[in-house]
Parts: structure tokens; sequence; C-alpha cells
């Protein structure tokens, strides 16, 4: 499948004959091919009697070039790769940071606290930012809101009739569903020089996938096909200028925009943590990025980090 859509990838039309030839099968295999494409992916495949098969548009694949041209940063991308993290992991011990990777696919993409991130091939995007912390570990704090607010406002700007919303502290949501999650990993020393991992999954141009949540996808709310390379483009562009802010100046400067944001904002929410399970409102977020909880008693307790899960009280 991955070869065919590279092949279709320029534009141009393909005759059902060269495209057998150059996978090396029948001309009826090319066929059920083609229907996989649009059955499966939702591509729009042209057929066009005595020239083919074209994909229009093209640019249906990551393009390293484009993509780094843009960034201003060396850029990686793989066909296949088993999570872009690790992935940066292992590149990090042989590349100076910043720097970029992305894959079509993920084997085994992690979410936070070890869940499984579903990744078909070429529909969505997987990367993974590495970026030097050159001072503390406390620059790190509210870090994860952060990504995710660049994310709200690329997508706001460019869909802006979508009903986008974040959630503490790693989820943009959309229509109430996951669209796009993160996660943050510490390479080297938190006391001396270390770097973070900033993954991002985005479900752009998926429609069908087994998931163990609620989920949607850009394409599902907008009935649009997006272009990935122009997506990723324009978040790491934002997301950069933001970390700059970010590590000099703390998150306190964004909280008021994430607030704005927050999809459960003054909603009752329960805090489960190792030991215990909190009932209360959600006040919004302190300075340092932490979730701020109003108890029945008129309490407020703030969390952070941690294996810390947020849920509606009506949810199960």
């Amino acid at each position: 499948m991955f070869q065919l859509l590279q092949l279709l990838n320029d534009g141009q039309y393909h005759s059902g004959e060269a495209i057998g030839k150059h996978l090396g099968i029948s001309r009826a295999a090319v066929w059920k091919r083609i229907e996989a494409l649009e059955l499966s992916m939702g591509l729009p495949v042209e057929r066009l009697k005595g020239k083919g098969y074209r994909l229009p548009q093209g640019q249906w694949l990551l393009d390293q070039a484009l993509i780094e041209q843009a960034v201003a940063m060396p850029v990686t991308v793989y066909q296949s790769t088993d999570s872009t993290n690790q992935a940066a992991t292992l590149l990090l011990a042989k590349q100076a940071a910043p720097f970029l990777v992305l894959a079509e696919q993920q084997t085994a993409g992690r979410g936070r606290r070890g869940r499984d991130w579903v990744s078909p091939p070429a529909q969505n995007i997987y990367l993974s930012l590495v970026w030097p912390v050159k001072h503390s570990f406390a620059q790190l704090e509210g870090l994860s809101l952060v990504v995710g607010l660049a994310l709200y406002r690329v997508l706001k700007q460019r869909l802006p009739d979508l009903e986008l919303g974040l959630k503490w502290p790693n989820d943009l949501l959309l229509n109430g569903s996951k669209c796009a999650g993160i996660l943050l990993e510490i390479v080297g020393d938190p006391s001396d020089k270390c770097h973070v991992i900033i993954g991002v999954g985005i479900n752009v141009n998926m429609q069908q996938a087994e998931i163990d949540q609620a989920w949607t996808s850009l394409r599902e709310a907008s009935q649009q096909l997006l272009n990935r390379n122009q997506l990723v483009q324009q978040f790491i562009v934002e997301l950069q200028g933001m970390l700059e802010q970010h590590f000099s100046q703390g998150f306190s400067g964004f909280r008021e925009e994430w607030q704005r944001a927050n999809s459960w904002q003054g909603q009752a929410v329960s805090v489960s943590t190792a030991s215990q399970v909190i009932h209360g409102q959600l006040a919004g977020v302190a300075d340092t990025g932490g979730l701020i909880v109003t108890l029945d008693s008129g309490e407020q307790r703030v969390f952070s980090g941690g294996e810390i899960s947020l849920r509606k009280q009506h949810d199960s």
C-alpha cells in the first residue's frame, strides 16, 4: 500500500500496467490496491481511461526537505518506526538538538500513562521535537500545556469553525473527543544537562480506527482532507517561538490564554492520584501549569505532574 502511495504522490497519471510492473503485481491486484486506498484511507483517486490513476494535488506523504526548509532545523522522516520518541532518543546520541523526527507510521506508538497510540500509515501526524533544557528542570513546568496551546492556535487559524479545546495536561479535544495528545520524556540528568523529547500525535485524516476512548480527527470534523506537510510546518514554527518564551519566562505568560481554551473550565471533575480520588470543580491552572481544583469545602488544591488522571464526574 505504501509503495503505491509513494508512486501516486507526484500527482501524475500512472497506468495500471506501469503500476503493476513497478510493484510486481497483476493489473487485477493493482485495481484492488487502488480500491483499498479509497476505502481504508479515503483518498480521492482519479481514473482516466487511457491514462490510468492519479492522486490530485500530490503531497500526500510527508516531505522531509519541504518541512526542513520551513522549520530551520534538521528533520528526519521515517516510513515506519516503533515510536518517534524512541527514534528521537536514539538520534540524540549522534545529533545536536533541536531537531525534529516524524514517521508515516508507528508500530508501537505510546501515549501518556503507558497507553497505546493508534498510528495507521500516511494519515496522521506522529512527531517528536527534541529540545535542549539549558538551565533547570523547573523550566519544564507547564510545558505540555504550552505545546497543546501552540497546536490549538494553529488549528484555530486554519479551521476557525471547529469546536476545539484543551484538556489538562496533554490533550486537544475536538467536539469533546480526543484529537491530539502530547507525551514529554526527559533524556539526561534533570539536575544538569538534559533534553526534553516533545512527542505529539494528531489525528488528521484518519477515518477508521479501533480506539478504547472517544476520538475524532480533523477530517471527520471538517470534512476536508488536510495537507499534513503544511500543518507540521505551521505547528513547529509556532511552537518554536512559544518554547523560546516559555524557557525564558515560564508558563505564566500563557496561563490566561490556556484557560480561555480550557474545555472543562468550571466543570465538576474527579482527580485520581496513586493514593486517592478527589472530587471538585475545575478552577483553572496555576502559573506553574498545575491544575487548580476547588473542593466542596471551598478549599483549593493544586495538582501537578505524576500519574494523575482527570475525568468529568459523570464519566465512568
